[in-house]
């Protein structure tokens, strides 16, 4: 699924940061994710269980999971990020696990473009959108970048962390966005101008192949 890039509407709710000894970190309350387009109600944190996410909390831990079954018309969640995070991100953590693969998904072929799990990290100069998704594929090389997309509008590159199988455990990623912007939109230029940070999504979907698709999302964590 091929979602809008251009984010009319980010969530409003802050983060809560510590300091840490060489960085200080700031954790994603997951409850704070919502359906993009739509403004948090932070007295209303489970809004996103009118769709196909719901939010889990278990044994100390709390997760998003997400459940898509055909036809339904594929959800994206969001969380925006003060102002404070605007720059200067140097790294981001997360743990997912995939549990149903979407049957013949490949966002590397057209038409087939569905993902166990898609996390968004998304950047805005000007007019000017930019996204990379890492996904978790049913079938797309791991380490491949697909679905490459340049416009006057939106930039967007969508990068293979995982492929092929699902997992029972939490797996954990770490990933430094302003290097991985730079790699992607600035031909790797260290000293290029890193536009504003805006937020994370996620999203699961299966609605291009027909497909069952679910995955978990916990443990998101911005660095300075």
């Amino acid at each position: 699924m091929m979602i809008p890039i251009v984010f009319a509407a980010l969530l409003s709710s802050p983060l809560q940061g510590e300091s840490g000894q060489h960085s200080r970190t700031f954790p994603f309350d997951v409850h704070g994710f919502g359906v993009l387009g739509e403004t948090y109600d932070p007295e209303n944190p489970g809004k996103q269980e009118r769709t196909y996410y719901r939010t889990v909390d278990d044994g100390g831990q709390s997760f998003i999971h997400a459940f898509y079954s055909p036809p339904a018309s594929t959800v994206t969640l969001f969380r925006s990020v003060p102002d404070e995070l605007r720059h200067g991100v140097r790294h981001m953590k997360w743990r997912w696990r995939a549990q149903i693969l979407p049957r013949g998904g490949n966002e590397c072929v057209a038409g087939h473009g569905d993902s166990a799990a898609a996390v968004y990290v998304t950047w805005k100069r000007g007019m000017r959108w930019y996204s990379l998704k890492f996904v978790w594929s049913s079938e797309a090389p791991a380490g491949a970048t697909c679905n490459r997309i340049r416009n006057p509008l939106v930039a967007s590159d969508s990068i293979v962390l995982r492929t092929g199988a699902t997992s029972d455990g939490w797996v954990e990623e770490n990933v430094d966005p302003e290097d991985l912007f730079r790699q992607h939109f600035s031909d790797g230029d260290p000293s290029s101008d890193i536009p504003e940070l805006q937020g994370i999504g996620l999203m699961t979907d299966g609605d291009q192949t027909g497909s069952i698709s679910a995955a978990d999302y916990a443990g998101f964590v911005l660095y300075k």
